[in-house]
């Protein structure tokens, strides 16, 4: 199926279940509908390394692309590999990085509203 024959959710689901497939550990998808974010959804997964890490994105690319997804931008660091998909982001990284950075405490704060600004209408 193409990416416009199937909805956000499921467009999510199809990558967490590429990312298992493919060694990836503690796979967690963040639904942001109800938040004024950059994007609808936004999976984490661990990665074994760095190098883990940019071949799972590589990977991806392969797989999804012929699907209809369009990569906007692939930002890789040492320890870290985003990529957006406009409604999709996702975090590959190192097990030390998302210690580092808790981007599930960031994200769960967020879906629950918590950096709601009182000024938005």
């Amino acid at each position: 199926m193409s990416k416009s024959e199937i909805s956000v959710e499921e467009r999510a689901e199809r990558i967490v279940k590429f990312l298992d497939e493919k060694k990836a550990d503690e796979l967690e998808v963040f639904n942001l509908d109800e938040v004024n974010y950059i994007a609808k959804r936004v999976v984490i997964a661990n990665a074994i390394s760095s190098k883990h890490a940019a071949a799972l994105a590589d990977q991806l690319k392969k797989e999804l692309k012929p699907l209809g997804e369009e990569f906007l931008h692939v930002d890789e660091s040492e320890e870290w590999v985003v990529i957006d998909l406009g409604d999709i982001l996702i975090h590959l990284m190192t097990s030390d990085a998302r210690q580092l950075y808790s981007m599930e405490e960031f994200l769960s704060e967020l879906s629950a509203g918590k950096f709601k600004s009182p000024y938005i209408i």
